[in-house]
């Protein structure tokens, strides 16, 4: 049975219409605790240089007695790769990442591609931002989209081989995609199972709903 670890940085706040999975340990990277308050979430570890987090929040956390990993503001590692680091100590397998957009671009954008560093490459990654999600693809993964939804692949730090996808309106057969190219943009999810999967590279796979 995989192990699901909850991880809430500072950026947007969850949207209210997408239901947080109500098991997982919970952790919050610094102004994180907000949104972890914000939506009844019982949080298991605070880590960062709380240098975001409302003063109304950390205290409340405290007062609970949950556990407390206060770095300095100087440090080479953000908030969020000290959370992602924590979940795998812990032995998460499964890491659903929420609050990573809005904000700075720098650090949305930095965020993006934290996920799909080799150092997370045991554990399967998602994220929320807005409506979408954003998937890491090594090797193979299953999706339960829905028909009509948007789906764009994009390779990250490096060109990713063998590329193919089950499933969607506009199907990849043992491809190349190249960092900076658009071939993987804007495909239609069609029907399931939909399926992904790369013989050699990493993938990011962003999933849009479809239009109600």
């Amino acid at each position: 049975m995989s192990e699901l670890a909850i991880v809430v940085a500072g950026g947007d706040a969850p949207p209210l219409d997408r239901p947080i999975p109500p098991h997982g340990s919970v952790i919050a990277a610094d102004g994180g605790l907000d949104h972890v308050y914000a939506r009844g979430l019982r949080v298991d570890l605070v880590v960062g240089d709380l240098d975001s987090v409302s003063v109304g929040a950390l205290a409340r956390a405290r007062a609970e007695g949950v556990a407390i990993d206060h770095h300095p503001a100087a440090k080479d590692e953000t908030d969020l790769e000290l959370a992602l680091d924590h979940a795998c100590q812990r032995g998460a397998t499964r890491v659903l990442v929420l609050g990573v957009g809005g904000g700075r671009l720098d650090h949305a954008l930095g965020n993006l591609l934290l996920l799909a560093s080799e150092r997370y490459a045991s554990i399967e990654l998602d994220a929320w931002i807005g409506d979408a999600t954003v998937s890491v693809v090594r090797v193979r993964r299953r999706f339960s989209w829905r028909s009509g939804d948007l789906v764009s692949l994009f390779a990250v730090g490096g060109q990713a081989f063998g590329v193919t996808t089950h499933g969607l309106e506009y199907p990849l057969r043992h491809e190349m995609l190249t960092p900076g190219s658009s071939r993987g943009v804007s495909n239609v999810v069609v029907d399931g199972p939909i399926m992904v999967e790369v013989a050699d590279g990493v993938l990011l796979a962003v999933r849009s709903p479809a239009a109600e």
